[in-house]
């Protein structure tokens, strides 16, 4: 193959990948939520916490990025600018012992990491600082439901749920289990669970946390924005892990006392009322038959 017909292949072979990419980028564009921005929010002042964790995510990929354009940037320069050309022979002069170079790459990326560190670690700091709530949500996940325990200015009240199974049947939002909390009210979510690990996660929150057996996590939020917001266990928690589903109802206080008023007094108990899946098959081996010495 000729020098020429190389350089043709080469230049085809960039035409295509430019286009490609540029075709990425005009259907990305036509998503609903580019709209929304690259962390997509019908509102970003959902809870009190999702604008500054949501600023967080954008700076920092925004910082990941320039930097790596940086880095293809120089990668690409040093590949053209050191190649080797027509009518060199043997090696390039090799170089060593850049010290400058050396110092600078080591350098940015030591202030990269301590710059994403305290960053992250003030936002979570604010996320994570207790608060003293006139609302404390005691969520129990189980196999595959939720219990809500309520304790509103001492007043207890439960919602004890058992999620329907239909396998092969899209699961009715209707009836899923819900969470109701009053509007500009700071809620303590006491998470933990009934059997194995499960994850408490409200997409539209912006946080989750895990559910452990025998351990208390807390979450503390103050809903800012009236809705539906769909939740989710985001642990694999089992067979019907993908319907342990939920919904979030963001009201008014009234609304919310009425809801409220209308659960038993009390707390769920030690009963999680799951449903009663049926058993799997036995399928252990069974001992073989006797058989006559010498066989």
């Amino acid at each position: 193959m000729s020098s020429q017909d190389r350089t043709s292949g080469r230049r085809k072979a960039i035409r295509f990948a430019g286009l490609a990419t540029a075709g990425v980028f005009a259907l990305a564009g036509c998503t609903p939520e580019a709209k929304r921005g690259f962390l997509p929010l019908t509102d970003p002042d959902t809870t009190n916490h999702t604008r500054s964790l949501m600023e967080l995510w954008n700076h920092s990929w925004i910082a990941t990025m320039t930097v790596g354009l940086i880095t293809w940037g120089l990668m690409l320069w040093c590949v053209v600018a050191y190649r080797r050309r027509k009518g060199d022979t043997g090696y390039p002069r090799q170089l060593s012992y850049a010290l400058p170079l050396e110092v600078f790459y080591t350098a940015v990326p030591l202030a990269l990491v301590i710059t994403f560190f305290t960053f992250s670690d003030r936002t979570q700091a604010a996320v994570d600082k207790p608060v003293d709530s006139p609302l404390n949500v005691t969520v129990y996940g189980k196999q595959w439901a939720w219990d809500f325990n309520y304790d509103y200015q001492g007043e207890k009240r439960y919602n004890q749920t058992t999620q329907v199974h239909q396998p092969g049947h899209t699961v009715d939002t209707n009836t899923l289990p819900t969470l109701y909390l009053p509007v500009n009210v700071p809620v303590t979510f006491n998470l933990t669970s009934r059997d194995v690990i499960h994850s408490f996660w409200v997409p539209a929150f912006l946080q989750k946390l895990d559910m452990i057996p025998g351990k208390m996590n807390h979450i503390y939020l103050t809903p800012q924005v009236e809705g539906t917001y769909a939740g989710k266990c985001a642990e694999l928690c089992g067979e019907y892990h993908s319907e342990m589903l939920f919904q979030v109802k963001v009201v008014s206080m009234d609304e919310f006392k009425k809801q409220i008023g209308q659960l038993p007094q009390g707390e769920a108990g030690a009963d999680d009322n799951r449903l009663e899946v049926s058993p799997t098959p036995d399928v252990t081996s069974k001992p073989l038959p006797a058989t006559k010495e010498g066989e």
